[in-house]
């Protein structure tokens, strides 16, 4: 199955928030089957501005090579998963880079990692793999 990790469910990782064992767990797989987890470049970006935001710019480009070295494939957004993404913008109570990781969840035929209560909404539309 494909998965696709959100900005939440990576942040619990780097983080090392609860559940971050749960999302180690995901990433030692994807080396193993040699099936990357799916990032969409918004959400590289939601956890790039929350790194700079929080910790400045040097803890920023750390991350970014830190997040280099996972086994996490970064899926540049093209229209197909920008009109998806709008889609469930449009019929969910559910922030727009969210939007995203649901809309490449939902044309892979995958699950979104992540621990944010927002993807309730969606939970019918796209397989949730949640985290505490």
């Amino acid at each position: 199955m494909t998965r696709v990790i959100d900005a939440h469910g990576l942040l619990v990782f780097l983080e090392k928030e609860a559940g971050y064992e749960k999302v180690e767990q995901f990433l030692i797989s994807a080396v193993e089957k040699a099936k990357y987890l799916l990032m969409t470049s918004v959400n590289f970006g939601e956890v790039y501005y929350v790194v700079l935001r929080e910790c400045g710019f040097e803890k920023a480009q750390e991350i970014e090579k830190i997040i280099g070295t996972l086994p996490i494939e970064i899926v540049d957004v093209d229209i197909e998963i920008a009109r998806e993404a709008a889609r469930f913008k449009a019929s969910h109570k559910i922030s727009y880079a969210d939007c995203f990781s649901a809309a490449l969840a939902k044309l892979h035929k995958g699950e979104v990692i992540t621990g944010d209560k927002e993807f309730k909404s969606i939970e019918g539309e796209v397989k949730i793999s949640w985290l505490p």
